[in-house]
């Protein structure tokens, strides 16, 4: 795995773990969803530097490496 697909891979899972975070208690996921902007500007940006952009399939298969317990999201 490449240094900008790692990134890319790590970049999501963060975004992954902020997103169950905000969204653990439905009462207050409105107020922290605004919270998600940095980590999705964060993974947007990893995914176009690595050129896995619309290559979803090649990006699973880099976050799996990272977290083997992850479900299939083809």
């Amino acid at each position: 795995m490449r240094d900008d697909e790692l990134a890319a891979a790590q970049a999501y899972v963060r975004l992954l773990e902020a997103t169950r975070a905000a969204l653990a208690d439905p009462d207050d996921g409105p107020l922290y969803v605004p919270l998600l902007a940095s980590p999705i500007a964060e993974a947007d940006g990893a995914l176009r530097r690595a050129g896995l952009c619309g290559n979803e399939s090649r990006f699973f298969d880099l976050v799996r490496s990272l977290r083997p317990s992850m479900p299939g999201g083809h």
